[in-house]
């Protein structure tokens, strides 16, 4: 396994930094495109999981190995359950074979279609026969991955009946979902979305038309944990970003203004950071039940800044590419801090001593890789398994060398 050595040498230096679109965008956008071929894309993401997605869309028969790609097994479910004529066994890493889809199969299921487990029940790897779906009323519980939610919104306007979902339980991730549905009202497919469930109407055919990805606020996050870490005055530009996202993430623009650093949108290409002012040692608290995907983030963020920091809604972390809770928990404890973690939350108490350098594990996991990075600003690390970062992001380590970090990859 390779490892990399980062450290910041001198100062952030002055760059603008271009992000590629957002994958959990883009992947919604490529199973549309499945679902319509006269819909065009522009401004995909280059991650490995948009790339899973991309073959698996290829496919009609045989075996479908999405690897880690979490979204690419949800989305793909959905898609060759309804594809008349389909016959795929689809699979992924040992991981991906722990983590549940029982939801999700049973919602297709009952509405008709052919799922079954090869292995353990309840989860992947799945043979489906696709068939044309007739749709419907279905009750559904809500208080679980937005992502099942998102598999069945968008395979639903080619279903002969459309969809009808009633929600048991209260909906996590909604602007995941909102973003869906958004994708949905672009080109034409007709949705409601209300706190009692959703509707989405039959869609045989759409027009010809393009829709453009935006770039992704969750790459976006490691550059705002750089500038919180940063002196009073550091400043950097990303692109492109917007003010109005679809994205939950758009979030921490606001949250990390509670860390210091002030978002400026100067027009629809880009964005500019600064580092405003030195945040005091106050406890925070975080409900991220809408962008659990930052908490890492976050994390180490407070970390770095020496204070005490508290996030809930977070019960959909220890489902992710590995327990992300326990995972941040036996890492930040490496460099010095003390974390509390329970099933839905995350609690890093205040520093109390020097932050001690780090071989930092990743766990087949891009965010841990990405998360703790910044953190280099401050101390040397080792990342272990750096390149687990093209999942969602190849280019990262390449754009931080780009503002001042030494990032030198070892082989062990």
């Amino acid at each position: 396994m390779n490892h990399l050595s980062i450290q910041l040498k001198g100062d952030l230096k002055p760059a603008k930094i271009r992000l590629t679109g957002s994958k959990s965008e883009t992947n919604r956008v490529l199973l549309l495109q499945a679902l319509y071929p006269n819909l065009s894309l522009i401004n995909d993401s280059n991650a490995h999981d948009v790339e899973m997605m991309k073959r698996g869309l290829l496919q009609t028969s045989g075996t479908v190995d999405i690897h880690h790609a979490g979204t690419a097994m949800r989305f793909l479910t959905a898609y060759f359950a309804s594809l008349e004529g389909a016959s795929i066994t689809l699979t992924g890493s040992d991981r991906m074979k722990q983590r549940p889809i029982e939801v999700l199969v049973d919602a297709l299921i009952e509405l008709g279609a052919e799922v079954s487990y090869l292995e353990h029940h309840g989860f992947p790897p799945l043979r489906i026969s696709g068939k044309q779906l007739r749709g419907g009323r279905l009750n559904i519980r809500a208080d679980i991955s937005s992502q099942y939610l998102s598999a069945l919104c968008l395979v639903a306007p080619r279903f002969s009946e459309g969809l009808e979902l009633v929600f048991e339980g209260a909906l996590t991730s909604i602007p995941y979902l909102k973003m869906t549905l958004k994708l949905l009202d672009a080109i034409g497919v007709e949705t409601y979305l209300d706190s009692k469930g959703l509707r989405i109407a039959p869609m045989p055919e759409i027009e010809s038309q393009s829709l453009s990805v935006e770039s992704d606020w969750s790459a976006a996050s490691y550059y705002f944990s750089i500038l919180a870490l940063s002196p009073v005055g550091t400043e950097m530009a990303l692109s492109v970003l917007k003010n109005d996202s679809l994205q939950g993430d758009r979030v921490l623009a606001d949250i990390y203004t509670e860390f210091g650093v002030e978002t400026t949108f100067e027009n629809e290409q880009h964005v500019v950071l600064r580092k405003s002012y030195q945040p005091q040692p106050r406890a925070y608290f975080f409900d991220l039940k809408d962008a659990p995907d930052i908490a890492q983030t976050i994390a180490v963020t407070a970390a770095g800044l020496g204070v005490e920091c508290t996030m809930i809604g977070l019960h959909t972390l220890p489902i992710k590419e590995t327990d992300r809770l326990a995972a941040m928990k036996t890492e930040l404890e490496k460099c010095g801090l003390s974390v509390g973690i329970s099933p839905n939350s995350l609690k890093v108490f205040a520093r109390k001593s020097v932050l001690s350098s780090a071989t930092i594990a990743t766990y087949n996991d891009h965010r841990m890789a990405m998360a703790f990075a910044p953190l280099a600003t401050l101390i040397p690390l080792e990342i272990q398994d750096p390149m687990v970062v093209e999942k969602s992001y190849p280019d990262f380590w390449k754009d931080l060398a780009v503002l001042g970090f030494d990032c030198s990859l070892q082989a062990d």
